[in-house]
């Protein structure tokens, strides 16, 4: 069996009590692995504490508690010098491909930029490792003396994707990737990052609320509720044969051409919103009971590689760890 490249274990981050509001347990107890050249998709709500869970695994996020190793090296115990020197072995794609390229520089000074940064190449191959780049995402190496306002939503997506793989990372975490742009480009950029993926072997934790694009790239998925990973297991199984209530209410909530029937269904697949209340002390899961820090579910399998952390889930099945 191949060695995780990513593993994750029990990750937590707490925000501290601001303006007299009590502490956010944003990320609770969170563990997964990612194989290399595999994709975890992380699904849930806005609020989950998915970003939260990709920016504490790249270190961009104080952590409260737990372990994070990539390439079999523990990264909350590194020193800053360190962890610098690992982000040539982990990048970061984001949402928003209008926000998160630099307006006054040209193309060819955002591509060079990691690349003088890491010391990767030497400087005079720089230009000819920009081009590189441009045509990695499908793009021509011509237009790198342009400025970001000059392209398109998916053209400065792809400029992005670029930007990450400047390093040659193992690992990309693509934080809703494709959510800013239109059906027709979404679909055009994740069959780039499926492309790249199998050209480069790189591995991602793909980040999206969208059910179907993840279905589309993930391998695996691992739904986030409240902070918690409630479910996990093989993408096609997660769709198929989905086991918490909270799986279900999501799949439930993917639109369909009848607006009398996706009413119903709305109405039906809307969680209880005091879930295991923000400040991480109290709250009720879908079923109404207790879901309180101090009453962590148990991790039950149900099936090859999909399990679910339900307290109420029915007996019989072994549980894994608590």
């Amino acid at each position: 069996m191949t060695a995780p490249l990513l593993q994750v274990r029990d990750l937590s981050v707490v925000f501290p009590p601001r303006r007299g509001r009590p502490p956010v347990r944003a990320v609770d107890r969170v563990s997964f692995d990612i194989e290399p050249g595999r994709t975890v998709g992380l699904v849930g709500e806005s609020g989950s504490g998915k970003t939260t869970t990709g920016r504490a695994i790249l270190q961009l996020q104080p952590i409260t508690g737990g372990s994070v190793s990539l390439l079999g090296r523990e990264l909350t115990t590194m020193s800053r010098a360190d962890v610098r020197a690992m982000r040539r072995h982990m990048q970061f794609v984001l949402q928003n491909p209008y926000s998160s390229l630099h307006p006054r520089m040209r193309v060819a000074d955002i591509l060079a930029e990691p690349l003088k940064v890491h010391r990767s190449v030497a400087k005079a191959e720089i230009p000819d490792r920009v081009a590189e780049l441009m045509r990695l995402v499908n793009m021509d190496p011509a237009v790198v003396k342009r400025y970001p306002h000059e392209f398109s939503g998916g053209q400065r997506q792809r400029i992005v994707i670029a930007r990450a793989l400047a390093v040659n990372p193992d690992f990309v975490v693509c934080d809703e990737p494709v959510s800013a742009l239109d059906v027709r480009t979404q679909k055009q950029i994740v069959d780039l990052l499926h492309d790249l993926q199998t050209k480069l072997k790189l591995s991602y934790l793909f980040i999206a609320h969208d059910l179907a694009i993840v279905r589309a790239v993930a391998h695996r998925v691992a739904v986030m509720y409240g902070g918690r990973i409630v479910e996990l297991g093989d993408a096609d199984d997660v769709y198929e044969n989905p086991v918490h209530p909270y799986t279900k209410n999501l799949l439930e909530a993917v639109p369909i051409p009848d607006p009398a029937r996706q009413r119903a269904k709305l109405a039906a697949a809307t969680p209880d919103p005091n879930f295991r209340g923000r400040d991480g002390e109290t709250g009720k899961c879908v079923f109404g009971h207790d879901h309180s820090a101090d009453h962590s579910p148990e991790w039950h399998e149900v099936g090859p590689n999909h399990a679910v952390s339900c307290k109420f889930w029915p007996p019989g099945v072994t549980p894994l760890r608590s």
